[in-house]
């Protein structure tokens, strides 16, 4: 059985263009249905995707994940999987995207975080009433006029969503216990043998993270049961409200990279943050896997700055 697909390469959506006679961006709004068909909506039964281009050529898919048993500020709306699904693929420019219904507000701030936003052209498939409308990309400022965004907290050299970011997180090796638990499948050898590349991993995903706002970047590493990671990096917005965790941008890249099975194929998961930080990711993380993955093994570590070395307390760290 074929994985579903997030991501078409450049020279294959040509391809796929010249077939139907339209151009690449003429291509987007075509596959937003394809795009709704992945959502994973269990709660509202509403599903919503987004279809983007990238500047090099790609076309990236974007659809909404609701989590049973778990708040609803909890979810994944459709543009930030988008966003995320860049930042796993590399993090090209976003110049355009389709979406089947017009982005709320939580997506409109969201947005705000990338440098070109007010340059990014959406479409609205749903405009189906008005037909010259529903052909018609219009910026994101037309969406949202008056715009609070990065540059009223930051200066103009921080680097935004999708830029590289390095922040400086370091980690000192220590030996792991390998107490595995009851983890999904069975599969504690696994788990053993990756634990360290699971933690490398978070802390990767760490550095690369988003938080110019708070100051407590984070990153988490997922492991599925056949020993892929997949890693998710906190994304800040200047609103706040709309900033993403570690985890749900890790649970991001598991669906978008081919994790075609269901949650409780996540066995283990790594999150690395700073100690004693205003913004903690911990907790959350936990509750989040609990309810996906219950018998996901999770571990914790805490890092400083790469000149302070990183501690780990035996007490934090399961």
């Amino acid at each position: 059985m074929d994985l579903p697909r997030f991501v078409i390469e450049a020279s294959e959506a040509e391809s796929m263009a010249k077939e139907l006679g339209l151009s690449v961006l003429q291509l987007l709004p075509s596959l937003v249905k394809s795009a709704q068909k992945l959502a994973r909506p269990p709660i509202s039964k509403y599903h919503v995707g987004a279809v983007g281009l990238g500047a090099d050529g790609r076309i990236f898919f974007g659809v909404n994940l609701e989590f049973p048993g778990l708040p609803l500020h909890h979810s994944v709306h459709a543009e930030q999987f988008l966003l995320t699904n860049l930042a796993v693929h590399g993090g090209p420019l976003l110049r355009h995207f389709a979406v089947s219904a017009a982005p709320c507000g939580h997506c409109r701030q969201f947005i705000q975080e990338l440098r070109n936003a007010s340059e990014i052209q959406i479409l609205i498939t749903s405009s189906e009433n008005d037909l010259e409308e529903s052909q018609n990309f219009k910026p994101l400022s037309s969406f949202l006029p008056n715009p609070f965004g990065p540059f009223d907290l930051l200066d103009k050299e921080t680097p935004l969503l999708l830029e590289p970011h390095d922040n400086g997180l370091s980690l000192v090796s220590k030996t792991i216990d390998s107490n595995c638990g009851n983890l999904c499948n069975g599969v504690c050898q696994s788990y053993t043998k990756n634990e360290s590349e699971l933690k490398m991993a978070a802390l990767e995903a760490a550095n690369s993270s988003h938080a110019p706002y708070s100051g407590c970047p984070s990153g988490v590493a997922l492991m599925d049961a056949e020993g892929r990671i997949y890693t998710g990096s906190y994304m800040e917005s200047a609103a706040y409200n709309p900033s993403l965790g570690p985890v749900q941008a890790a649970i991001v890249a598991y669906v978008a990279s081919g994790g075609g099975g269901g949650y409780d194929r996540i066995v283990a998961g790594v999150l690395v943050e700073k100690e004693d930080v205003v913004v903690r990711q911990e907790d959350t993380a936990r509750l989040l896997l609990n309810k996906v993955s219950p018998k996901c093994q999770f571990r914790v570590f805490h890092c400083s700055l790469a000149s302070n070395g990183c501690k780990r307390p035996a007490s934090n760290c399961e």
